[in-house]
C-alpha cells in the first residue's frame, strides 16, 4: 500500500512511452495516472519465496512428495484468496508473484537463522529456495519438474519463472527442441539453464568450479586454478536473468548445489 500510495499523483509525463504513447495507456500530457491504479488495470505484486522450506518443515517432506503437494497448493491458494479479498475491499488488484530472489536469498536465509536457529534441512543453508521451485539439489528430470511446477505457476499470476538445468547441449539439439516443445505445451514460462565460462589465464572454456577455502566459497578454474575474478568469465542464470557478475555466498552455495535435470 505504501508503494501504491506513493504512485498517486504521478503525471503521465514521467514516462511518456508508458503512459501517453500506448505501452500501458494513452493519457494526456499532464494527466495523473491515478485512475489506472484501480479497477484491475494495474497490479501490486506480492512476492514470496521458500515454499519448499515451508512444506518441508510442516510435513517433513518436500513439496514434490505426493503426500505433501496438496498442502503446498493449499498454501498457494490461501495467498491468492487473500489477494482476492483485498481487491474486493479496495478495488486495487493484488497478485502473488513467484519471486526469483536475486541476492536477497542470502539475506532471507540469515534472517531465518537468526530468528529460528539452525534447523536441519530447513535453515541450514545460506539460501532460501526461489518461489515454488523444486529444491536445486533434488534429483528430478526436466519434464517431471516442468510439469510439477506448472501447477504452481497458475497460482503465481503476478509472475513466475521455472527452469531446468542442462549440460552443454550443442550436440543434442533434438533434446533441446523436445524440452522447448514440452514447455510450450505444459507451462507458462520456463527456460533452459546452461553454463558459459572462460578462464582468461589459460583459455579453459569448460565449467568454472566452486571450491571451499577456509569456510568460504570461491570460484576457481579447474585447469590452472586461477581464482582472480577479474580474469574469470562466469555466466549463470541466478534467477530470471543470466548474470555475469559474481554472487554473494548464499547465491553461490545455491549455484554449487544445483543438479542437472537432463
Amino acid at each position: 500500500m505504501c508503494r501504491h500510495n506513493r504512485l498517486k499523483g504521478t503525471l503521465s509525463d514521467a514516462a511518456p512511452i508508458l503512459w501517453q504513447y500506448g505501452a500501458c495507456a494513452r493519457l494526456k500530457k499532464g494527466e495523473p495516472i491515478d485512475k489506472l491504479l484501480y479497477g484491475g488495470y494495474s497490479t501490486i505484486s506480492l512476492g514470496y519465496a521458500g515454499l519448499y522450506e515451508c512444506v518441508k518443515y510442516m510435513t517433513g517432506k518436500p513439496h514434490t512428495d505426493p503426500s505433501a503437494t496438496p498442502f503446498a497448493l493449499e498454501v498457494m491458494q490461501r495467498m491468492n484468496d487473500a489477494c482476492a479479498q483485498w481487491k474486493a475491499e479496495t478495488n486495487i488488484s493484488f497478485s502473488i508473484y513467484g519471486t526469483p530472489l536475486e541476492s536477497t536469498t542470502y539475506k532471507f536465509a540469515k534472517c531465518l537463522q537468526k530468528r529460528f536457529g539452525i534447523i536441519p534441512g530447513i535453515t541450514d543453508r545460506n539460501y532460501i529456495t526461489n518461489s515454488y521451485h523444486v529444491h536445486v539439489s533434488e534429483e528430478i528430470d526436466a519434464f517431471t519438474k516442468l510439469k510439477f511446477e506448472a501447477d504452481f505457476q497458475k497460482l503465481s499470476p503476478g509472475g513466475a519463472i521455472s527452469y531446468v538445468e542442462v549440460p552443454n547441449m550443442q550436440d543434442n539439439l533434438e533434446a533441446v527442441i523436445q524440452v522447448m516443445q514440452f514447455i510450450y505445451d505444459n507451462i507458462m514460462y520456463a527456460e533452459l539453464n546452461t553454463k558459459s565460462d572462460y578462464c582468461q589465464v589459460c583459455g579453459y572454456d569448460g565449467e568454472i568450479s566452486i571450491v571451499e577455502d577456509d569456510g568460504k566459497l570461491v570460484w576457481e578454474c579447474p585447469k590452472c586454478h586461477n581464482r582472480d575474478q577479474s580474469k574469470l568469465n562466469v555466466a549463470r542464470r541466478t534467477c530470471g536473468y543470466i548474470g555475469t557478475q559474481f554472487w554473494n555466498q548464499g547465491r553461490t552455495q545455491e549455484i554449487k548445489d544445483r543438479v542437472l535435470h537432463l
